[in-house]
């Protein structure tokens, strides 16, 4: 969990209610820009809420293909850069294997851009390089529908940082019995996504097969596309899907479950998971 002073501030606010104004304290939640160096060369600038970055950039690189392995990942570290503005906002990545034989290809095709906190694919060259050549899951476990309704309010109840700020997503990894293993706020859907994902690639714990992934706030294709490259077979969300989303859901064997909400759901692509 992310320490409470750095996930949010306290900033000056008018309320007005019926007419009347009045000035007071309110917190908002931290945005800080989170560079991601590869062997000490500039690879990506991510905005993130600060907590969990290590986690947070091993979870980025697994949805960028550059880590394909726990194996493959040698080091995070803070920068130590004495001339450097903001080390705490700087990562160094170290890899091994054939992740740092492909170091130097990795670099020439990645463009240098900021990514926002609603695009988790900003810097890619092209579309065709969203694409993994990886099998579709094929997991054949079923989740009772009751089970699958509780995790919402489950997963709320874990949201500390939203109690403060009511700005904050949230992604949570839960068990086939619904129990909540892990779980990540930001003010990125997909920053979220990666923090938990990056956990458990660092615990060696992927592939998820046995797991599923909750995440409040729509689903979009690269929440479908990072809970698919870590091996999550059903992917739930509190708002709508996006077109593609759902067709990389279809493609890749993931079961999509969408507008999650009370007891009601919609479900997009492989339905058999579910046991209504």
């Amino acid at each position: 969990m992310m320490p409470m002073a750095e996930a949010f501030r306290a900033v000056d606010v008018v309320r007005v209610r019926d007419g009347v104004s009045n000035q007071g304290i309110d917190r908002a939640a931290t945005e800080e820009p989170l560079e991601v160096r590869l062997h000490g060369r500039p690879f990506a600038v991510i905005m993130r809420t600060p907590g969990a970055d290590r986690e947070l950039a091993a979870g980025f690189l697994l949805a960028e293909r550059v880590l394909t392995h726990p194996d493959d990942l040698g080091a995070i570290e803070y920068c130590t850069d004495p001339s450097a503005e903001h080390p705490e906002n700087i990562v160094n990545v170290m890899l091994a294997n054939q992740s740092l034989e492909a170091l130097d290809r990795v670099l020439a095709d990645r463009r240098q851009v900021m990514g926002n906190s609603s695009c988790g694919m900003c810097g890619r060259l092209t579309i065709e390089s969203l694409c993994t050549d990886l099998p579709a899951i094929a997991s054949r476990w079923t989740i009772p529908a009751q089970t699958l309704v509780d995790i919402p309010d489950r997963l709320r109840a874990a949201q500390r940082i939203f109690d403060e700020t009511g700005g904050l997503h949230a992604a949570g990894l839960f068990t086939r019995e619904g129990r909540l293993d892990a779980m990540a706020e930001d003010v990125g859907r997909h920053n979220a996504v990666d923090k938990v994902v990056g956990r458990m690639l660092m615990q060696d714990r992927l592939p998820l097969s046995d797991h599923l992934l909750f995440v409040t706030g729509r689903s979009s294709f690269e929440i479908v596309q990072k809970a698919f490259l870590a091996g999550v077979p059903l992917v739930a969300a509190v708002s709508a899907p996006s077109s593609l989303a759902i067709e990389l859901a279809q493609d890749s064997g993931v079961t999509l479950v969408c507008f999650l909400r009370g007891r009601n759901f919609n479900v997009y692509a492989h339905p058999e998971r579910i046991d209504v």
